[in-house]
């Protein structure tokens, strides 16, 4: 088991069924957050960044039981906008659902389109390459709507203090939010996190996220060096925060919720060893970091894109009686002996449930999720992890997150100057253990 159940896109391309039977229930959104059951039965949805993440996401929030409509979509690209509104359209054509499409002409462009989609919606969908995340989450707060962002949550520091502090006003103001980890949202995890006390105190992890890699987009003739790497996102940090920060996170995030804490300092070791071209930007191939927490427990964490090498996402809690064995979904003692075993057939798809548990406590008026801060503190978990694999030194967790590190752009537009430029020879300056330093 843990195999990652269909990708957002791949969800998209299947034309997901869409649930049924439309749920009236009163609902009315203020700029303040909260609710007065008395109004309107209509959730409006807009969409921030449509990329396959995005478009998967609208589909499976456009799935829920709710009346929900999606009035608005924004992209920093036009075809990006035009491509995700045509993948959205053909799931719901497909399941005769398109009435809960009504964009018209609400459909925005360029590094300000958030700011005219999000006033129109009561929940916002924020699925753009996680550098823009923080402050397109700060302004839907700001404005007051109920969230759905995905991990991870920012890409540097000064991100993670910027959505922790928006957090914090979300909660004042009652908002709804919930993040793409979505394994809070599977029933087998809620099972064996429901168990864990059977293997006594957790005294140290092993987490994995080792598989081929992701795709690569050619540079093309004409383009600006910000399109170029807005394009390649996956392979700049300021836009992705590195594979450890980016997919990594699923993994880091479930020990840290297990443990219900999270790491005091990390060391690890990280590099190049196959993606070395100009194709692959900034970002290391592998990196092995050992998390420490304050009561000593240890995580060992491991993440590679290496074609042809051993294949494993997965995570192993041990205890001082036991382990819990994430992907095969059960509880042992240290002789083997099962302790617990989650029925498989019980399982569901938590791409689909965090949307589901999400809408259902907007159109019944409750504040029931605040995943905010956690998305948060497991983003600098994987930020923490990169610093210290990029560095080669230990870092602390208080040194890095009060440190104010910034990777982004003074300015977000097409000809803005870049954080990090190629060589003569297309190769981008890439970290160098030992050598590279941060905060001094």
């Amino acid at each position: 088991m843990n195999k990652e159940f269909k990708s957002r896109r791949d969800f998209v391309k299947a034309g997901s069924l869409l649930a049924g039977g439309l749920l009236a229930v009163p609902l009315t959104s203020k700029a303040d957050g909260f609710f007065n059951s008395s109004v309107a039965d209509e959730i409006k949805i807009a969409l921030v960044g449509c990329g396959g993440r995005g478009s998967g996401a609208a589909v499976q929030a456009l799935s829920t039981k709710q009346n929900v409509k999606l009035v608005a979509v924004a992209d920093a690209f036009a075809d990006r906008m035009e491509g995700g509104l045509k993948n959205i359209t053909e799931a719901l054509t497909a399941s005769g659902s398109a009435d809960k499409i009504a964009v018209g002409d609400n459909k925005f462009v360029g590094f300000d389109a958030y700011t005219k989609a999000i006033p129109l919606a009561d929940v916002v969908i924020l699925a753009t390459p996680p550098g823009f995340r923080p402050i397109h989450f700060e302004e839907a707060v700001r404005q007051g709507k109920h969230i759905f962002m995905e991990k991870p949550v920012a890409t540097d520091p000064a991100g993670v203090q910027k959505v922790l502090a928006a957090a914090a006003e979300a909660k004042k103001k009652k908002l709804n939010v919930v993040v793409g980890l979505q394994r809070h949202y599977q029933n087998s995890y809620r099972a064996l996190l429901k168990n864990k006390a059977m293997i006594g105190d957790i005294v140290s992890g092993n987490v994995y996220w080792n598989n081929d890699g992701v795709w690569v987009n050619p540079r093309k003739d004409g383009q600006t060096e910000m399109e170029y790497q807005m394009r390649n996102w996956y392979y700049f940090n300021w836009l992705c925060g590195d594979h450890i920060n980016e997919q990594h996170i699923h993994n880091i995030d479930v020990f840290n919720w297990f443990k219900g804490s999270y790491p005091v300092r990390a060391k690890g070791t990280g590099g190049r060893e196959v993606r070395k071209g100009k194709d692959y930007g900034e970002i290391f191939d592998h990196h092995h970091v050992e998390f420490e927490y304050a009561d000593g427990t240890i995580l060992n964490s491991e993440c590679r894109h290496m074609k042809g090498t051993w294949a494993k996402v997965d995570e192993t809690i041990l205890g001082t009686k036991g382990k819990i064995l994430c992907g095969d979904a059960k509880i042992v003692d240290y002789k083997g002996k099962p302790l617990f075993q989650f029925n498989k057939k019980t399982e569901n798809n938590p791409y689909q449930a965090e949307h589901d548990e999400l809408f259902a406590a907007v159109a019944k008026g409750e504040y029931k999720f605040a995943d905010a801060e956690n998305g948060a503190k497991s983003t600098m978990t994987a930020i923490l992890g990169r610093l210290a694999t990029y560095s080669g030194q230990v870092m602390e967790w208080d040194t890095a997150l009060m440190s104010g590190l910034s990777l982004q752009p003074a300015e977000y537009s097409w000809d803005a100057k870049m954080p990090l430029n190629p060589d003569s020879n297309g190769l981008y300056p890439v970290a160098v253990p030992g050598v590279t330093r941060f905060f001094v």
